[in-house]
């Protein structure tokens, strides 16, 4: 994979700024579509039924498969592009970002334009929980009890994370290990335990990770 690592949006969030008496609101929203996109654009546009613009920009995919944009009556590029250009910088995938903007009486120019637009955006991201979504795998580790000290150890070690243990007559861990350290891993598990932990292949995609694992 060229892109081991990427940003998205995990619960959305509404933020708002205010230029010169014109109110600019950023909604920010988790979108694994177009589809999606295109839909929660227009329920925010029914929301805000009675504002002059809902200029947008969304980005769709691991690698920005599918970005759009648009200044929905605003001045060519001063707030469409700007948008997602906030978004792109920022590393984040999979979400819509709708600036409603109620105009306050008083000309921005395209200058004015394009920092309100940005700092909507910005005050939207900052409203979110965002993820780390990372690429690997997540595996099944089933153990005995004297093997699973040895697997707290080594997971430790690597720092890889554990995502849930079971216990019953054996210990089954499900973990996540990217794809540089898979291979140690196993081997120093296979090792430490003489061959008897069983480790299976659950799932191998992009996976949320709390922000905090950057």
């Amino acid at each position: 994979m060229s892109t081991a690592i990427c940003r998205a949006v995990k619960i959305g969030g509404c933020g708002e700024i205010t230029e010169k008496k014109s109110r600019f609101i950023a909604t920010v929203h988790p979108v694994r579509s177009e589809e999606e996109a295109l839909l929660f654009l227009e329920q925010t546009r029914k929301k805000y039924w009675d504002a002059k613009h809902n200029c947008f920009a969304y980005v769709i995919g691991e690698q920005n498969e599918v970005t759009r944009c648009s200044d929905d009556g605003e001045p060519s590029k001063t707030a469409g592009r700007p948008m997602l250009d906030v978004l792109l910088s920022e590393g984040i995938h999979d979400a819509i970002a709708i600036v409603t903007r109620y105009f306050g009486g008083v000309l921005l120019g395209t200058g004015g334009l394009v920092r309100a637009y940005q700092a909507a955006v910005k005050a939207g991201l900052s409203a979110c929980t965002l993820v780390t979504r990372r690429f690997g795998k997540m595996l099944v580790v089933t153990t005995d009890y004297q093997g699973f000290g040895k697997l707290q150890y080594i997971t430790a070690s690597e720092h890889i994370s554990m995502l849930d243990t079971e216990y019953t007559n054996a210990v089954t861990v499900t973990l996540f290990v990217t794809a540089d350290k898979e291979e140690i891993f196993r081997k120093k598990l296979t090792q430490a335990t003489n061959g008897k932990a069983v480790i299976l292949t659950k799932e191998e995609g992009f996976f949320d990770l709390p922000e905090e694992e950057l």
